[in-house]
């Protein structure tokens, strides 16, 4: 039960700061590119990648570190995260004949995400 109670909390947080973000980069960026859903799925990759470098390299047992990745990995990230609305938004882009922007969003997405990912996971493993 605490660990779903983790979970719930981590996502109401998540899916709040992703509203939040995305609603002040629309604000700012108007265009056919969806800036808010790539910058919330860049970022969120990053943070899972920080939280997967602490796990990996942190040096405590899985146990220990359970709680924290439950609340911030699956959580907080998966509520901030939206890889479903980033599909939604290639889909839009493509039948409004913008092909190009679609394919753009598509592998910009997907290729700086993991790279955002192996990056906090990098970083964490010269930090600790």
């Amino acid at each position: 039960m605490t660990g779903l109670l983790l979970v719930a909390a981590g996502g109401a947080a998540g899916a709040a700061a992703r509203f939040v973000l995305d609603g002040v980069i629309r604000s700012r960026h108007h265009g056919a590119f969806p800036w808010g859903t790539f910058v919330v799925n860049v970022l969120g990759s990053l943070i899972i990648g920080f939280v997967a470098g602490f796990v990996l390299f942190g040096g405590h047992t899985a146990d220990a570190v359970e709680p924290s990745r439950l609340a911030l990995a699956t959580g907080l990230c998966g509520g901030f995260t939206t890889f479903s609305t980033a599909m939604v938004e290639v889909v839009r882009l493509a039948r409004s004949n913008r092909v190009r922007l679609a394919l753009v969003s598509t592998i910009g997405t997907l290729v700086t995400t993991v790279a955002a990912v192996a990056a906090g996971i990098a970083v964490v493993g010269v930090i600790v």
